[in-house]
């Protein structure tokens, strides 16, 4: 598999601030920002532990692992993780997805996932500081949702928004203010392998593993009206993702509004077949978790 050709950009934590280093030596290189306001400009890619979710509340970043939660701060140092938090969940789980942080919690798409599918689906709630647990909201069965690979806090319209991997044909609302079920909305046409999902000015943007990485295809970015009072909306192409250093599995997604940026998890090196690992790519010896940070369009900072 020939990889994808690189823009490479200075990683800012490069410099010994994390343990896990960029992955390869002298991949990351400085090169000159030309300002270009209409377009996603990448800025800086730095590695994280978790290889699933990426939140951002213009303070710190939030970074979710499969079974584990981290706070970083803006500079790279760990602040705090928690490798264990299913303990206090009532119902079992051994799959965190995608996340999001809103007013002091961070919310997390919990699930028991096995044989192609997920039960027990819920949206844990976590101290964002200290992240200890605080409760749960239960899923609906009836919805039709099957698994949860990502979550967005839409603030605007006071909703919670589960993707699901299985099935992409719909994604899932839950409304903050009671805890409970409030509707699906329908894709058309359908993101394939949802991984991700943030919500910004009234648009959810919606990451998708769409690229098959055997055959060195790219992962996309897709956008959809964030509709309460329709049942579906149309969805629109939004951005191929031809800067990642190498085709893999993209993830999380999320918007530092503060900073006018918006950040992606991606993972390579590993070889992952219908979400399961089959082992690594030759010249890897472990999976690398980057999250890519890119200047929004000026369009985009309302």
């Amino acid at each position: 598999m020939r990889p994808v050709p690189v823009i490479a950009t200075l990683c800012v934590w490069c410099a010994g601030t994390m343990s896990l280093g960029c992955g390869v030596p002298g991949e990351v290189r400085t090169r000159p920002l030309v300002e270009e306001p209409d377009r996603y400009q990448l800025l800086r890619v730095f590695d994280v532990a978790g290889r699933q979710g990426i939140a951002a509340d213009g303070e710190n970043y939030y970074v979710s692992g499969s079974t584990a939660l981290y706070v970083y701060s803006k500079d790279g140092e760990l602040l705090t993780e928690n490798t264990d938090p299913f303990v206090d969940l009532e119902k079992p789980a051994n799959h965190i997805g995608d996340i999001s942080v809103h007013e002091g919690e961070l919310y997390a798409g919990i699930e028991w996932f096995a044989d192609g599918r997920g039960t027990d689906i819920q949206i844990a709630v976590y101290d964002a500081d200290t992240l200890s647990y605080k409760k749960s909201i239960d899923w609906e069965p009836e919805s039709g949702q099957v698994e949860v690979s990502a979550l967005a806090v839409d603030a605007t319209n006071g909703v919670v928004w589960m993707t699901d991997w299985v099935n992409g044909t719909h994604i899932y609302r839950y409304d903050l203010a009671t805890d409970s079920y409030d509707g699906k909305l329908h894709l058309r046409p359908v993101p394939q392998w949802q991984q991700g999902i943030a919500a910004l000015s009234g648009h959810l943007y919606i990451t998708a593993d769409d690229g098959d990485a055997e055959v060195g295809e790219i992962d996309n970015l897709w956008r959809v009206e964030a509709e309460t009072e329709s049942t579906a909306a149309y969805v629109t192409h939004e951005k191929a993702f031809t800067e990642f250093r190498s085709v893999g599995e993209i993830e999380g997604i999320d918007f530092d509004r503060r900073a006018g940026e918006m950040l992606v998890l991606a993972n390579r090196g590993k070889r992952i077949v219908l979400g399961m690992p089959k082992g690594l790519y030759p010249g890897y010896e472990r999976e690398i978790h980057e999250v890519y940070v890119y200047r929004t369009p000026r369009a985009l900072k309302r």
